[in-house]
């Protein structure tokens, strides 16, 4: 598949890998309110009663790279350029991964009690249905975590990578992201994800871990007037 499906994430991911989950209406998908906050669409100019069926009065949906041309009723603002990155070759063989554990339901209070910390808005009680995720315990407390979100053939989106702020600085999520990454690399997938200008210090952690800059892409919110 085409790196250019990349460029329309969202999309790309709901018509392929998450099929199952996409609430979708003639040329629009998005997610369960539950599992994510993303909308995608196959062509800016799709017909109003697509987003209608997927947007209810008052709703707000957000949107990555490709968005919808709207009419009245609609509230469309850019949010911001968030960076994409992707990680095209295997990284060299990080720390040994025998402390790393992947996160399955039964430690699903432990992802949301992180996630709600340090990584609020995007995580949701259903998000660990996207992919699987993984993570680091030390004093017998989720540490650091890391994750996966979108995905279609080929690629993969590494998300929710973060650290507690009582276990910074220990190298977790450098580990942890040399895993998943090199987990994707060795299945046949490549690894991307979106990173905030506005973040500094995660984005210097994926330019030195094997990442580069592959574009900006517009992040947009989509609200329908109540």
């Amino acid at each position: 598949m085409s790196e250019g499906v990349l460029d329309n994430p969202i999309w790309a991911s709901l018509a392929s890998r998450h099929r199952a989950l996409a609430e979708a209406a003639a040329g629009a998908a998005r997610y369960p309110a539950q599992v994510a906050p993303f909308l995608g669409v196959a062509d800016a100019q799709l017909a109003d009663e697509a987003l209608r069926a997927l947007v209810p009065p008052g709703d707000t949906a957000l949107v990555l790279g490709l968005a919808p041309a709207v009419g009245a009723g609609w509230e469309l603002r850019h949010l911001t350029d968030l960076a994409q990155m992707i990680c095209r070759a295997p990284l060299p063989a990080p720390a040994p991964a025998a402390d790393i554990v992947e996160l399955g339901a039964a430690r699903r209070d432990d992802v949301l009690a992180l996630t709600a910390l340090v990584y609020p808005h995007y995580f949701r009680p259903r998000t660990m249905e996207l992919g699987r995720y993984f993570g680091i315990y030390e004093d017998g407390r989720l540490a650091a975590m890391a994750g996966e979100r979108m995905g279609m053939d080929g690629y993969t989106e590494l998300s929710a990578i973060c650290t507690h702020p009582d276990f910074l600085g220990r190298g977790h999520a450098r580990r942890l992201l040399g895993f998943l990454a090199n987990d994707n690399h060795a299945r046949g997938r490549i690894p991307f994800l979106h990173v905030s200008h506005e973040n500094p210090r995660a984005v210097e952690l994926y330019l030195r871990n094997g990442f580069e800059l592959r574009r900006d892409i517009p992040f947009w919110s989509l609200r329908r007037a109540g």
